[in-house]
């Protein structure tokens, strides 16, 4: 298939390589950080000047950038999808967006004759490169067939959950949980510190406990030896977190552990820190309550 894609960086770069690899004939879009386009121009891609010139030489659409602002940007500006829109083209949104303006979106496209899907990712940029992401996808039922074999090109596991708007509904929520867990992590080690408890005891007692998994180890990689496991900013985790906000706030939902999550990373993002991963939230939060992490932390963040 002819595919676009736009948004070839921390994540995009190695879908797109994939999809190179799988025999797609790909189209991206150039980008201010020149060094992952050239290198997918040398697999074979060929370079467009506007998100209209990806739209009008494609079937199918990727879209890989920040948020909600960006894929209005691409979809509607004077030189965006839909002034490239042709009956049949796909678009697949693989940010993390708010599904309130998915919606919007799909049912303006739809009527340019353009489907619209929803396929938020789930992994690392490791795991992209190796084509072993995960995708929730929201489209409708006879776009799935369509968009799942490139979608299979670089996630090991994809999954039509619900119509479109229901992949962003569902990886909020996800997210929610595990920026919930970056929360708790950060004022547990605090409170612990403050009372004589050092981050390597509560390792020594989590680490291979009920409480251990996925999410535990990648921060307290960088609690403990600085290494940079989780590489999700501190200000796209606020910004998902106003996303779930106002789509709680949609459905007439109190969402008091919500908001208590979104600002921590407020505060983080407030405070300049928005370009920090994850678990470097655990310094911040130790630097509001006058308490120093772990000096092997201390020393990594410094380099």
């Amino acid at each position: 298939m002819r595919i676009g894609f736009i948004g070839v960086g921390l994540m995009g770069h190695g879908m797109a390589k994939c999809l190179i690899e799988k025999g797609h004939a790909l189209t991206v879009m150039g980008h201010r950080n020149r060094a992952p386009v050239e290198d997918l121009i040398k697999r074979g891609a060929k370079e467009a000047r506007s998100a209209a010139e990806v739209a009008a030489n494609s079937d199918i659409v990727f879209l890989c950038v920040t948020g909600s602002t960006q894929v209005e940007a691409l979809v509607r500006g004077p030189d965006g999808i839909a002034a490239g829109a042709h009956d049949g083209l796909v678009v697949v949104d693989c940010s993390t967006s708010d599904p309130n303006s998915t919606v919007a979106l799909a049912a303006e496209l739809k009527a340019l004759g353009v489907a619209y899907a929803d396929a938020p990712l789930g992994g690392t940029p490791a795991q992209a490169a190796e084509g072993k992401l995960s995708a929730m996808v929201g489209c409708d039922a006879d776009v799935w067939p369509r968009i799942e074999p490139a979608i299979g090109a670089w996630a090991a596991k994809a999954t039509r959950v619900g119509t479109t708007g229901d992949g962003h509904k569902l990886k909020l929520l996800m997210n929610f949980l595990s920026m919930g867990y970056g929360a708790l992590y950060a004022e547990l080690l605090v409170v612990a510190q403050k009372n004589g408890i050092t981050a390597q005891a509560v390792d020594a007692v989590m680490r291979g406990s009920r409480f251990d998994c996925g999410m535990y180890q990648t921060f307290f990689a960088w609690v403990l030896n600085g290494e940079e496991q989780h590489k999700f900013t501190i200000a796209n985790s606020h910004k998902d977190m106003r996303y779930l906000a106002a789509m709680a706030e949609s459905q007439g939902v109190a969402n008091p552990m919500g908001a208590a999550v979104k600002n921590y990373y407020a505060l983080g993002d407030a405070a300049g820190h928005g370009g920090d991963f994850v678990p470097q939230l655990s310094d911040f939060v130790a630097a509001l309550n006058g308490v120093t992490l772990p000096p092997r932390a201390k020393k990594q963040a410094a380099e």
